[in-house]
């Protein structure tokens, strides 16, 4: 595990205006620290939250997802899913509505709409895989790992013209272009904004390393690789189906993320192909 020193996050404190953790998933994490949650009392708290409902069962009912039958209501979802799975969807909307556009030098909604397709797209990785990986843990890891981007794009009013610069150079990631203009990154404020909001420390974690290429070297618990590899294989995919051109980090980490996901070169053409399909529908 890295463990940022206390002074970096206290700089990043003091130096960024990141958005509070909103009080319906304050509500709900307290809830679920209880000895016994009472489903049916947090299924009505969220409810109380319209639009939040409203986009919680979007995304259970989506395809992705592959609901067997269609969920109309937060206590059947609350019921079918549990209490960890629907606190990552809300936590996962409320992210969304957290930044303010007119404080934000990008397009949030073009920002949003790509994180939501690799989300989307880690998901029909995981289901592909032998091995299981949480449905949740995949969007919520799709949905936030590049957060602190919008963070960043708030901060800084030329990060427009580094994501520029980043565009036009494919030889180096994204958070190589930040640390040369800013000496921070939007892996480190993702995780910085991840744990204010109280996010499992696997995915803060994950959130810190998704652009370490020496991740998948490193001894790491099973659960957490598989993630971090749908993860990484998603980004190139959604990179390739948008921008026809590899994701940078994709070279580095092809092998290990295969190898990680127990795929062949056969199997990993199959899910190119899927992916495809994906972005025709």
């Amino acid at each position: 595990m890295i463990d940022i020193d206390d002074s970096v996050l206290k700089d990043i404190k003091s130096g960024f205006n990141l958005p509070p953790k909103p009080e319906l998933l304050s509500q709900l994490q307290d809830s679920l620290k209880e000895d016994e949650p009472d489903l049916c009392q947090i299924a009505s708290l969220i409810a109380t939250d319209i639009a939040t409902s409203a986009a919680v069962l979007k995304v259970i009912n989506s395809s992705s997802y592959g609901m067997s039958r269609t969920i109309t209501d937060i206590r059947q979802a609350v019921m079918f899913l549990g209490l960890d799975s629907i606190t990552q969807l809300v936590t996962g909307f409320l992210i969304k509505q957290a930044f303010d556009q007119n404080k934000c030098c990008i397009k949030l909604e073009r920002f949003w709409d790509t994180a939501t397709e690799i989300a989307d797209v880690a998901i029909l990785i995981g289901k592909k895989i032998k091995s299981k990986v949480p449905v949740e843990n995949l969007h919520m890891l799709g949905l936030f790992h590049d957060a602190g981007i919008p963070a960043m794009a708030m901060k800084y009013s030329n990060y427009v013209d580094v994501l520029a610069t980043a565009n036009e150079n494919y030889d180096q990631n994204l958070v190589f272009h930040e640390e040369s203009f800013f000496h921070t990154n939007h892996a480190v404020i993702g995780y910085y904004l991840a744990n204010s909001w109280n996010l499992p420390k696997n995915i803060c974690q994950l959130i810190l390393r998704h652009h370490d290429v020496h991740y998948f070297s490193e001894k790491h618990p099973n659960d957490e690789k598989l993630c971090m590899a749908a993860l990484k294989m998603a980004e190139d995919l959604v990179h390739v189906n948008k921008r026809f051109v590899p994701n940078p980090d994709w070279h580095h980490v092809k092998v290990s993320v295969l190898k990680v996901l127990d795929l062949e070169e056969d199997d990993y053409q199959d899910i190119r192909d899927d992916v495809q399909d994906y972005f025709i529908e």
